[in-house]
């Protein structure tokens, strides 16, 4: 079944290796394969990537992205170890997605992590 995605104006969003840049109307199209996509509000950088949760979410945004866990597998563990450590709470969510990603449910996994993001900046207030 296609995914349907709606674009605002000027909205980007990743499919596969390709950045698309929404015109200055709204679009609807649908997206048919396995090609991993991310809307342009789920989408770190390296510099928007400033809190510990946040590095977490990039590492695993580049498994996805570039469809390769190996590459960024020890990136990935050093990450988490380090969040744990700082805040244990934070453990059944980061289990939760080690588990995605090992199942290879990355796209899942990125989304377990948007809503430790919500946690960790109600915890940084």
């Amino acid at each position: 079944m296609p995914l349907r995605v709606e674009l605002k104006p000027f909205e980007r969003i990743i499919i596969g290796q390709s950045v698309i840049t929404n015109s200055d109307t709204r679009t609807a199209f649908l997206i048919d394969g396995d090609a991993p996509i991310l809307r342009e509000k789920d989408i770190l950088t390296a510099e928007t990537a400033d809190t510990p949760v946040k590095r977490v979410y990039l590492c695993v945004q580049m498994m996805y992205l570039e469809n390769d866990i190996p590459k960024y597998q020890d990136l990935y563990m050093g990450f988490i170890k380090d969040l744990i450590e700082a805040v244990p709470s934070f453990r059944g969510t980061i289990e939760e997605a080690s588990k995605l990603i090992l199942s290879g449910n990355l796209y899942k996994a990125l989304k377990e992590l948007r809503a430790l993001i919500k946690r960790e900046e109600e915890l940084l207030r």
